[in-house]
């Protein structure tokens, strides 16, 4: 179907497109953007008047629960939770049961989420076998079937011989292993360490649980070559670290989650369970030196870190109820008010959510611009939207959010994905 988007303000991060224009739309691709073809002829016109046009985000950490946990989230519920943040593709974990270990059920759960018709999924495939930290998988394998890299998801790979020989592994194909920093012993507490933790009797996570992941990490990467990313950074120390390597040139790349770039250990209250997480909500300091390293870079993408749970694991009491918090409609509000609040501006906010993901997809997922010839991927959205996060009218199975009741500012309006509509407010 042709498209033509009109009267809208057109802000694409990748080029530095920032102006009112119009984007036709043909055979799923973008025909044109302020230039439209002279004979274009649109079978449909979408007034984005008030709005910013902007390509589709893309989430580089969503768990959607399928297969396995079908009754904390099914693929239907998450994706159309995705587009209606006008999330057009997205990356999930492989910690499904069974574990996303072999390629036929990569395979399965791609096509599942192609017959559906809404975002796009990209899996990561398992480094080892049931990600019980012994025997690497078949990396080249699973790569033909579908998956654009590898990770424990959250179960530490205990052992560094293994961790050296998935890396060589990596390297010598060229493939990426996406990793999230937590020592294995160090990190059993259930918040992060210092006074909120000694106050609530809560046993704590120290920050060198993530710095003496990181310090492995970048000395097999020394030796090694392979690319890693880290997923979810949590600390200043953290930071440094990062900011270091990538200076010293090694092909590093690194997000942080919205709840950790907006919130601190203060927001866990009294016992507030919807504020457990991983990784846990450090203090202030910690908070400022990531929107800092977000703006400047150093991190190089945010992600929502959709976790959805059910309301009987999380009301329990706080260290026995189940990690997680749903993201994915709140992943635009919370870039936008970054964005404000930090003086990044909407450009970069947008950026960390579309053109930077994608280019660490490497064009897998579209290449995160509006330009002609490309993937008509692309989110419509009202930046001025004033709303209020009420759980029970998220379309995600997941109710749960440390953001409830929180106001919010600026919302999906129309996603299309591949040059459909696929959600309209």
């Amino acid at each position: 179907m042709n498209i033509l988007i009109r009267n809208g303000r057109v802000v694409d991060p990748a080029s530095g497109l920032d102006a009112q224009a119009d984007v036709a739309i043909a055979d799923g691709l973008v025909a044109g953007v302020k230039d439209i073809p002279a004979d274009f002829q649109p079978q449909r016109t979408l007034d984005a008047a008030g709005c910013i046009v902007a390509p589709g985000f893309v989430d580089l950490q969503a768990r959607l629960r399928e297969p396995g946990y079908e009754h904390e989230g099914m693929l239907d519920s998450e994706l159309a939770a995705a587009v209606a943040g006008g999330v057009t593709s997205l990356v999930c974990p492989p910690d499904t049961d069974p574990v996303l270990d072999e390629p036929g059920l990569v395979e399965m759960l791609t096509y599942r989420a192609e017959k559906l018709r809404l975002a796009r999924l990209f899996p990561l495939g398992a480094i080892t076998r049931g990600l019980a930290g012994e025997v690497l998988t078949e990396m080249a394998e699973l790569t033909e079937a579908g998956c654009v890299g590898f990770a424990q998801a959250e179960v530490p790979l205990t052992s560094t011989l293994v961790l050296q020989r998935a890396l060589q592994y990596a390297s010598t194909f060229g493939y990426t292993l996406w990793l999230r920093p937590q020592d294995s012993d160090l990190g059993k507490g259930v918040v992060a360490s210092g006074p909120l933790a000694t106050r609530l009797g809560l046993s704590g996570i120290p920050v060198a649980a993530e710095t003496i992941a990181i310090f492995t990490l970048i000395e097999l990467m020394r030796s090694t070559g392979a690319r890693v990313h880290l997923c979810r950074l949590s600390s200043a120390a953290g930071v440094a670290l990062v900011r270091a390597a990538k200076a010293e040139g090694l092909p590093l790349s690194c997000d942080v989650s919205i709840n950790s770039l907006h919130l601190t250990d203060v927001d866990i209250g009294y016992f507030d369970s919807r504020a457990r997480l991983s990784p846990p909500l450090r203090q202030q300091r910690d908070r400022d030196a990531l929107s800092a390293a977000l703006a400047d870079g150093t991190i190089d993408v945010l992600v929502s870190d959709h976790t959805p749970v059910e309301t009987d694991a999380k009301t329990l009491p706080f260290a026995e109820s189940e990690v997680g918090a749903t993201g994915l409609e709140l992943l635009l509000p919370l870039a936008l008010q970054w964005g404000e609040q930090s003086g990044a501006g909407l450009r970069r906010a947008l950026e960390v959510i579309s053109a930077a993901p994608a280019r660490l997809l490497a064009g897998k997922a579209g290449t995160g611009r509006l330009a002609a010839g490309e993937a008509a991927d692309i989110c419509i959205f009202d930046p001025q939207a004033e709303w209020q996060v009420q759980p029970q009218a998220l379309r995600s199975q997941g109710k749960h959010t440390p953001f409830a009741e929180y106001a919010m500012r600026g919302r999906a309006r129309t996603t299309l994905v591949g040059g459909r509509v696929v959600y309209e407010a």
